[in-house]
């Protein structure tokens, strides 16, 4: 029976949500103050679930780095004196799954279950005890810590994790977009059982906390379980919204040393908040400058033209504060600066010139012709209703997502770029350059 109902999860996750049909998205607030964002859809025997809360690694300081994240990932070994293997084990026998996720401006808990009665009651069960009572046991922290720290070490000698960590550091300064999500060896080896309760108790708390839900369940069955979830939690504190993210005022270029047969390159600027309204015209625009793969400015010039690397990207990652514009790639050591002085020429162009309105036509049909693929099961549908209810998005956001896209111009696109990036403050990180010392 345990095979079937971990069968079905699995293969559920897989079916296609009916993505031509309106995302009624259903949303309250709990007695408790946790906002919850919920689409009722029978199509499947299954309910998925996650929790959110502002408790990235943007909430660790300097002096206690890594914090943050090992509070959410220990969450899920330890709770209500339920051992990390007795925890696997009860999801297990029912077929459920307990997932989460982690990055600068949020700890995430996911569940999956089936909607039948029994299995669902019992995955609920394990998955509220987790959020509203870990234990975080000495034993278990001291085995993660020691993971953890190995983890790092082995970081630090590869040229892609120094690369990013470089680029965040000279991009952020002393914001704490900058603090490596896993922290540092030394912050790690310090942290105790303590700081773990503490930062628990100040950032888990139901206000602030986003419920979302999707599945084979009633507005009353989500309600009840809401109000279930966050009434046990820790009573809220005021938590200080993350700081502003200064703009760089003069360019930052570092070039460090590195073994590798390729240098590393990634070069940017701080970017965009989720909810800004330049979002969709740079989202298009990126599409055709870096983010379309083979059909983008970027891969066209520097890699089939020039042969001067195998691939090129750009991104815009929008967050609660500004996230960073990058643009990413290798190359041979010695077409390092040959491929760099490339793509500072392509980006400039792009800036000054704008896009094409066969290259906007093209991105559009694209982007909107992929767009169902976005959203056409549960699990998808659910991390989209965690941006939105995290990042205050409106309810429509779904469905008018392919109506921003269609909207974007030429003139937006070319307007916004050169409003918002400033190429000649630009971050450069060249790791694995033959000249660094």
């Amino acid at each position: 029976m345990k095979k079937i109902q971990i069968l079905i999860l699995v293969v559920s996750s897989l079916m296609a949500f009916n993505s031509h049909a309106a995302v009624k998205i259903q949303q309250w607030q709990t007695s408790a103050g946790a906002e919850v964002y919920f689409v009722e859809n029978h199509d499947l025997p299954i309910v998925d679930l996650s929790v959110n809360f502002a408790a990235g690694s943007a909430r660790d300081s300097a002096e206690k780095s890594g914090v943050a994240g090992i509070t959410r990932y220990m969450m899920a070994l330890g709770a209500a004196g339920m051992s990390d293997e007795v925890i696997a084990n009860k999801m297990a026998d029912i077929g459920a799954i307990l997932g989460g996720s982690f990055d600068v401006d949020r700890a995430a808990f996911k569940l999956r279950t089936l909607s039948s009665a029994r299995e669902q009651a019992q995955a609920l069960d394990v998955f509220t005890q987790v959020l509203q009572k870990p234990d975080f046991p000495e034993a278990v922290l001291s085995r993660e810590k020691a993971r953890i720290i190995s983890g790092l070490q082995e970081s630090a000698t590869q040229p892609e994790s120094i690369s990013n960590k470089a680029f965040m550091n000279a991009m952020y300064g002393k914001h704490p977009y900058r603090l490596d999500e896993s922290g540092e060896v030394e912050t790690v080896a310090k942290i105790k059982r303590e700081d773990l309760q503490d930062f628990y108790n100040t950032y888990y708390s139901a206000k602030g906390a986003v419920i979302a839900v999707i599945g084979d369940l009633s507005r009353e069955q989500a309600h009840n379980i809401a109000e279930t979830i966050s009434n046990g939690m820790p009573k809220a504190v005021e938590i200080a919204p993350i700081a502003m993210v200064d703009y760089p005022t003069k360019p930052v270029e570092q070039r460090i040393a590195h073994p590798a047969s390729q240098s590393h390159i990634l070069l940017g600027y701080p970017g965009i908040k989720r909810s800004d309204p330049d979002l969709f015209a740079l989202y298009v625009g990126n599409y055709i400058l870096g983010g379309g793969g083979f059909v983008s400015r970027l891969t066209e010039e520097v890699r089939e033209k020039r042969g001067l690397v195998y691939s090129v990207y750009s991104f815009f990652m929008p967050m609660a504060e500004l996230g960073p514009f990058q643009i990413g790639f290798q190359t041979k050591k010695d077409q390092a600066d040959a491929a760099l002085k490339l793509v500072r020429e392509t980006l400039d162009k792009f800036i000054k010139n704008g896009v094409t309105e066969k290259e906007l036509t093209a991105a559009k049909a694209n982007i909107i012709g992929g767009f169902p693929m976005r959203i056409d099961s549960n699990g998808k549908i659910l991390d989209y209703l965690s941006v939105i209810g995290f990042y205050k998005l409106p309810l429509n956001y779904l469905d008018e997502y392919n109506k921003k896209v269609a909207s974007v111009t030429t003139a937006q696109i070319k307007e916004a770029f050169n409003r918002r990036l400033k190429p000649e403050n630009f971050v450069t990180i060249i790791v694995g350059d033959p000249s660094a010392k």
